[in-house]
C-alpha cells in the first residue's frame, strides 16, 4: 500500500481517531510517534479490511493490530459478570510461548482502561488455570496453535463469535509445522471475519496461505523483504570451532558490553555452552525447547532485569521477543536457515537504537554464509579476531559439591613454548632410580645337575603306560553265560 502523499498517513498517535481509554493507555506507555507499519496498518484495520503486512522485526507490529482491534471491539464492552456476555471476539495466534506471553501483556496494557477482557493460553503449563480464565469469558484470546486445539477439544474455548483473527509471525508457524493446526483452527471460525496476517518475510507459502484465508487483502510492506535493520552493525569473524569462546570473551571485553544474546543451533549445544561460559566467570542463563515453561519464563525475566549478562538460546528466542536496550547479538553458530539470521539480529537495534551483530564463521560454514549473503543482498567480508597479546591465558577450574557447582577461579600463567624448549632435554628427564647390585649378578644353581632331586626319581613302569588317574575296571560276576 502506497499513500498518495506523506500527509495522507497520520504520524502521531494524537492524530488517530482512538477512543479516550486507548489514548490514555498509549500516553501512559510513552508512545507519541507511530512506526511506519503502525502508520499504514492502523487506519486500514480500523476500516475493517483484511491486511497482509510485512515489516522488519522490531518495528511495532503488535501495536499495529492490537490498537485498532480494541477500538472496534469497544462496541461490545460491558461490565457484566456473566461469561456469556464476554465471548471470544478476537483471536491472536503466535508460534512460540514467549511471544504469546509478550503479546498478551501488551494487549492488557492497551486495554487497561476498558472493560475488555483478555487472556493467553500456551503449552508447557497446567491447563486448569487457563481453563478457569476461559470459563470467565474473554474478548481477546492470545494463543499458540497446539494448546488452543487442546482447549477446543475440551470444550473450554468456543470460537463461533470470532470477528477478528491475527496470524502473527505466520512464516515461523509454517516453518515449525503448524499449518495443519492452523487449518483446523480456522475451520472452527465464522467465514465472515476480518483476517490480519503479519510476518517479517513473505515467502511463496505465506502468499498461498493468504490467498486461501484472506479476502481481498491490503498488502503493506514498509521495508524490503528479508532486509536487516540499518541501525545494526554486522561483523563476520573467521574463527575455528575451538576458538569461539575465546573470541566471544575478547569481543565482550574490548567492546565493554554488559548484555548480549548468544544463539546456537542445537538444544544440547545451548546447554553445554551456557555451562562453559558460567564456569568461565560470566553470568549466563540458557533458553531452549527442552526447558520447562517456568524455567524459560524465569530465564527471560532474569535477562530483562539485568541479573544475567548472556542469554544463550536457540532460535526459540529469535522471533518477536522485545527486550529493550540489548546492545549485541552473537551468532555462536551460523544459522542453518538464512532467514533466521535476519530474525536473530533483529533482537538488537530495536526501535531505531543502534546494535551490534557478530557471527563466528568456521571453515565448514561457507555455504551457510553464502546463503545469508544472497538473502540480504550484501557482500560479506570475513574478518580476523585480534586478541590481546599481553593478557595471560586464564584457566578456570570448577568443582562440584553436594549437587551445587562451586566455582574456584585460579589464574596461572602458561609457560610459552619457546621457554619450555630452551632447557636441555636431559634436564627434563626424571632421574633413574638407584640400582641394587644383587639383581645385576647372573643366576647360579646351588644344586648339581647330575643327581636328580628325590622327587624326580620316579620308576617308569614297564609295558603299557596307564595314567594313575584312571581307575581300573571292577570284575563283576556274570548272571548269565554268554552261550545261553
Amino acid at each position: 500500500m502506497t499513500p498518495d502523499s506523506p500527509e495522507a498517513i497520520p504520524q502521531r498517535y494524537a492524530d488517530l481517531t482512538l477512543a479516550e481509554p486507548l489514548r490514555r493507555a498509549v500516553a501512559d506507555m510513552g508512545y507519541e510517534f507511530m512506526t511506519p507499519i503502525q502508520a499504514q496498518a492502523i487506519p486500514v484495520v480500523l476500516q475493517g479490511r483484511d491486511v497482509m503486512g510485512a515489516a522488519q522485526t522490531g518495528t511495532g507490529k503488535t501495536a499495529a493490530f492490537s490498537l485498532p482491534l480494541l477500538q472496534r471491539l469497544l462496541k461490545h464492552e460491558n461490565s457484566s459478570t456473566s461469561p456469556a456476555r464476554h465471548p471470544v471476539r478476537a483471536l491472536v495466534l503466535l508460534p512460540t510461548r514467549e511471544l504469546a506471553d509478550q503479546v498478551a501483556q501488551q494487549v492488557k496494557l492497551y486495554a487497561k482502561y476498558t472493560n475488555l477482557r483478555s487472556t493467553v493460553v500456551f503449552g508447557g503449563m497446567d491447563m486448569k488455570p487457563q481453563t478457569i480464565e476461559l470459563k470467565k469469558g474473554v474478548e481477546v484470546l492470545v494463543a499458540t496453535p497446539g494448546r488452543l486445539l487442546d482447549h477446543i477439544e475440551a470444550k473450554n474455548a468456543v470460537l463461533n463469535q470470532v470477528e477478528y483473527v491475527v496470524l502473527d509471525e505466520a512464516d515461523r508457524m509454517l516453518d515449525i509445522g503448524f499449518l495443519p493446526d492452523l487449518q483446523r483452527i480456522l475451520s472452527y471460525l465464522p467465514k465472515q471475519r476480518t483476517t490480519l496476517l503479519f510476518s517479517a518475510t513473505f515467502s511463496p507459502e505465506i502468499k498461498r496461505l493468504a490467498g486461501s484465508y484472506l479476502q481481498n487483502p491490503v498488502t503493506i510492506e514498509v521495508a524490503r523483504s528479508n532486509a536487516t535493520a540499518s541501525t545494526v552493525e554486522q561483523h563476520f569473524y573467521s574463527v575455528g570451532e575451538d576458538d569461539k569462546r575465546h573470541a566471544l570473551h575478547q569481543i565482550l571485553r574490548t567492546r565493554g558490553m554488559k548484555q548480549a544474546f548468544v544463539f546456537v543451533n542445537s538444544k544440547l549445544g545451548c546447554a553445554r555452552l551456557a555451562r562453559s561460559l558460567e564456569r568461565e566467570g560470566l553470568k549466563t542463563t540458557a533458553l531452549h525447547g527442552d526447558k520447562s515453561q517456568d524455567e524459560r519464563l524465569k530465564a527471560l525475566d532474569a535477562f530483562k532485569k539485568g541479573e544475567v549478562d548472556l542469554l544463550v538460546c536457540t532460535d526459540v528466542a529469535a522471533r518477536g521477543l522485545d527486550i529493550k536496550d540489548v546492545p549485541a547479538v552473537f551468532n555462536f553458530d551460523v544459522p542453518f536457515n538464512a532467514e533466521d539470521y535476519v530474525h536473530r539480529i533483529g533482537r538488537t537495534g530495536r526501535a531505531g537504537a543502534s546494535g551490534l551483530a557478530v557471527s563466528f564463521v568456521s571453515p565448514k560454514d561457507a555455504r551457510l554464509v553464502a546463503d545469508i549473503e544472497k538473502l540480504i543482498k550484501t557482500r560479506i567480508e570475513l574478518e580476523p579476531v585480534e586478541y590481546d597479546e599481553d593478557k595471560p591465558d586464564i584457566r578456570r577450574q570448577g568443582r562440584f559439591n553436594e549437587g551445587r557447582r562451586l566455582y574456584e577461579q585460579t589464574e596461572e600463567r602458561i609457560e610459552p613454548r619457546s621457554e619450555r624448549r630452551s632447557a636441555p632435554r636431559e634436564s627434563r628427564r626424571p632421574s633413574a632410580p638407584p640400582q641394587d647390585p644383587f639383581f645385576n649378578q647372573p643366576y647360579e644353581s646351588t644344586q648339581a645337575a647330575a643327581e636328580p632331586a628325590p622327587w624326580e626319581a620316579v620308576a617308569k613302569p614297564a609295558g603299557r603306560v596307564v595314567s594313575a588317574n584312571i581307575r581300573p575296571k571292577r570284575k563283576v560276576a556274570a548272571l548269565f553265560n554268554k552261550t545261553e
